[in-house]
This record gives structure tokens, C-alpha cells and sequence, in this order.
């Protein structure tokens, strides 16, 4: 009897100590996906973009609205002045990208500190086939050749000017317009010989119109500036995306449409 005691006893001993040797290990964490980060950006925004960066900026407003899902851009494109211009007037947007500083200068109480975005410079666009043997910027105010630019009042306008002033050659055109896309319209319907447009807006045309580089465009180089607007409904998404368009990803379509680095 008295040895069954101690045996018992022994075995309550070895329990107690057992019991209290450590504490279980507490359960590893489980991901899922409620663990990570949802993406805090949602709401819409306008963007008034150049005309120059119509189908580049459709590239990134769509890689921005596919990275953030709860986000939708409505954009505007058009002259850089008229931009600055609906602007001025009291036009809603959240994002202005000038195709030069000068319009957003205009608009300076209105928007954030602009970032330089891109560069740019002109190319003459003629019809496939180039009908009128246009070679230089030269050719183009001989007499007989229908060419089409820009108005002074726009970036690609004024830089025209510039170059103008450089070579020395004064043109004639029979029409100005307010955008560059009006200007490229004009050669790919043929109702022009030859047109002034911006590089990239020669390599996006397609096959109807061909590009014709000369010299004389590096004396009129267009920087482009970005910046939010003040009066913006959704600062954070358009912050969000005027980083997207000077960060990585809007560097290399930008490089793909044939913009320079600022």
C-alpha cells in the first residue's frame, strides 16, 4: 500500500513538472488576403492633356485605371491654350499637361508646382507617297506647296516661329490651326502637301502619313510641364497619377511614343 502511495505520488510530480516546462507554441499567422494592404485610391478625376498627347495619355490613364480599379479618369484634350483658357474660365479638372511652359504659366494660380514631363520636336508630315517631294523645311514655303501648321498661339505654333527666326525661311501656309492634331488631319486627308507636327504625332499617324525629319527643329525643343489643379475634387488621385506619368512607367511609354526625357 504504502509503495502504491509513492507511485502515485511520483506520477502527480512528473505531471506538474511536465505541465509547467513550457508554455504550447502560439499558432503561425495565417495570410489571406484581407492581410494585405486594398489599394486606397478611388474616385474619379479629369485630366487636360495637349492634343500631342492624346494617345499616349490614353495608354497610361488605362495602365493607371487597371492598377487601381476604384479609379476613373475622364480626360480632355486639346490646344494647350485653349486648355488654359477652360481653365481660366472655371472648367472642373484635377490635372492640366501643357505641351509647353509658357500655357501653364498662364495658368499658374490655378495649379500645383508643375513637373517637367517629356520633350518634343516638330517633323514635317506629308501624305503617303510624299506627292510634293517635300525634302526640307525650306521646301515648304516654295510657291504651289499647300502646307498647314500650328497658330503662334499654341506650343507647336510658337515654336515654329523659333525655327522660322533660325532658318531664316518664312512660310505661307494655308491654314493654322489650334491643335496639332488638326494640322495632321489635315495632311492625311491630302487637303495639305505637307504639315508641321511633333514627331510623335508622325509615328503614331499610321500609314497614311510619312515624317520628314530637318535640322532646323532642334532650335525649338517643347518641354512639357504636369501639375494638379488646385481646385481638384480629388487631390489624391490626381497626385497619384501625375507620379504615375513622371515615374517609371510613364518614362517608358512616353520613350515608346518618341518623347524625350525633360
Amino acid at each position: 500500500m504504502k509503495k502504491q502511495l509513492l507511485a502515485i505520488l511520483a506520477l502527480g510530480v512528473l505531471f506538474a513538472i511536465s505541465g509547467c516546462s513550457a508554455a504550447s507554441p502560439a499558432p503561425s499567422a495565417t495570410l489571406t488576403k484581407d492581410s494585405f494592404t486594398k489599394d486606397s485610391l478611388s474616385g474619379s478625376i479629369t485630366v487636360f492633356a495637349a492634343a500631342s498627347l492624346t494617345k499616349t495619355f490614353g495608354v497610361l490613364v488605362a495602365k493607371f485605371e487597371a492598377a487601381h480599379p476604384g479609379v476613373t479618369i475622364a480626360t480632355s484634350f486639346a490646344g494647350s491654350a485653349d486648355l488654359a483658357a477652360q481653365l481660366t474660365a472655371g472648367a472642373p479638372a484635377d490635372v492640366f499637361a501643357s505641351a509647353d511652359a509658357k500655357n501653364m504659366a498662364k495658368v499658374a494660380t490655378l495649379v500645383g508646382t508643375p513637373v517637367k514631363f517629356a520633350t518634343n520636336v516638330l517633323e514635317i508630315a506629308v501624305p503617303s507617297g510624299n506627292p510634293a517631294k517635300i525634302v526640307s523645311f525650306a521646301d515648304l514655303a516654295k510657291p504651289g506647296v499647300k502646307t498647314v501648321i500650328c497658330a503662334p498661339a499654341v506650343p507647336c505654333g510658337a515654336a515654329i516661329i523659333a525655327i522660322e527666326t533660325a532658318a531664316g525661311v518664312k512660310l505661307t501656309p494655308v491654314s493654322e490651326e489650334n491643335a496639332v492634331t488638326d494640322v495632321l488631319g489635315k495632311v492625311s486627308s491630302r487637303e495639305a502637301d505637307a504639315g508641321l507636327v511633333y514627331v510623335t504625332d508622325v509615328r503614331g499617324a499610321g500609314a497614311s502619313i510619312e515624317g520628314i525629319a530637318f535640322p532646323e527643329a532642334n532650335q525649338a525643343v517643347n518641354t512639357y510641364p504636369i501639375a494638379t489643379v488646385t481646385a481638384g475634387t480629388n487631390r489624391k488621385v490626381a497626385q497619384a497619377f501625375v507620379d504615375f506619368v513622371t515615374g517609371a512607367v510613364g518614362r517608358s511609354v512616353l520613350a515608346s511614343a518618341g518623347f524625350g526625357a525633360p
